[in-house]
């Protein structure tokens, strides 16, 4: 099969596109022909050499949207040719769901939803995960005031709308350009990327990774969730400082199709590569214009 790999460190120049053999699923496993997968801001640290791996070849793709092709032993629930969207976690991994075929845990599936088509689906997992994980963990009684940063992003703009949905009087802070789309996910204010809000806030969801700048837009004993382990500012003035870690979790993920296909929660897909022009893919990966989610088709 084709897949998407990198042979070392680097720039998108390092990522081909070689032939493997097709994986097989073990026990509790299952394999998915892969009709789309998005491409996220980890596969890029990842192909720079953040998480390490020196040496090894690198496998990317966390999302995928496609039809299970086999089963692993011990395996229910599931049959042969199901539509499902699924995370495959991990960062340093020789292949990933940038690729024909995939192997994921079967506990890591759900149900791909019905609302949206397979490239829209492939833009859920990472994101709507990281985002619903984000918010939940804010721990705010409803009617709190919350401020979601990158807000026009990919898990922004997921995070405004279910910081929303939660009953949170959401505030996004995105590019000046971005006002109607953010306030038409569900944000009650604006504020443009470089000012700061007219008053202080319960919480803090920092998808734009700000870090210290953000925090200080929290009140005293309020609330700051950051999405990057290790990149978290240090506590202050009574603020519960939490860093979010995303898992594979395809319970979790049902329900956010269950608010996909209720309408209830929009998907946002950028633009699309062939799995062929991964390369190309990558080398789009850090527009600053992007709004949504990069997918690869297979």
């Amino acid at each position: 099969m084709a897949a998407a790999v990198a042979q070392g460190f680097g720039g998108p120049e390092r990522v081909e596109v070689v032939r493997v053999p097709i994986p097989r699923p073990g026990a509790g496993q299952v394999r998915v022909r892969v009709r789309a997968a998005g491409l996220n801001p980890v596969d890029g640290g990842v192909r720079a050499g953040v998480f390490g791996g020196e040496g090894q070849r690198l496998g990317f793709g966390w999302d995928v949207a496609g039809e299970i092709d086999e089963l692993g032993a011990d395996v229910d629930g599931w049959a042969v040719s199901d539509r499902v969207v699924g995370l495959h976690y991990g960062t340093v991994k020789p292949l990933g769901t940038h690729a024909e075929y995939a192997v994921l845990d079967a506990s890591a599936l759900a149900s791909a939803p019905v609302a949206v088509d397979g490239v829209t689906a492939a833009a859920l997992p990472l994101s709507g995960l990281t985002a619903a994980r984000a918010v939940a963990q804010l721990e705010l009684p409803a009617g709190s005031t919350v401020l979601v940063t990158g807000a026009a992003g990919a898990v922004g703009g997921l995070a405004v709308q279910l910081a929303a949905r939660a009953g949170y009087v959401v505030t996004a802070l995105a590019g000046a350009d971005d006002e109607a789309l953010v306030r038409s996910l569900g944000a009650a204010h604006f504020v443009p990327r470089g000012a700061a809000p007219a008053a202080a806030v319960d919480g803090v969801v920092d998808t734009a990774v700000l870090g210290g700048p953000a925090l200080a837009f929290v009140r005293d004993g309020g609330a700051y969730v950051g999405l990057i382990p290790g990149a978290a500012p240090a506590a202050e003035r009574g603020v519960r400082v939490v860093e979010q870690e995303v898992a594979a979790d395809g319970a979790h993920l049902a329900r956010l199709v269950s608010l996909v296909d209720a309408g209830e929660l929009t998907l946002r897909v950028a633009r699309t590569f062939p799995l062929a022009e991964a390369s190309k893919a990558h080398a789009h990966l850090a527009d600053p214009g992007t709004r949504g989610r990069i997918v690869l088709t297979a």
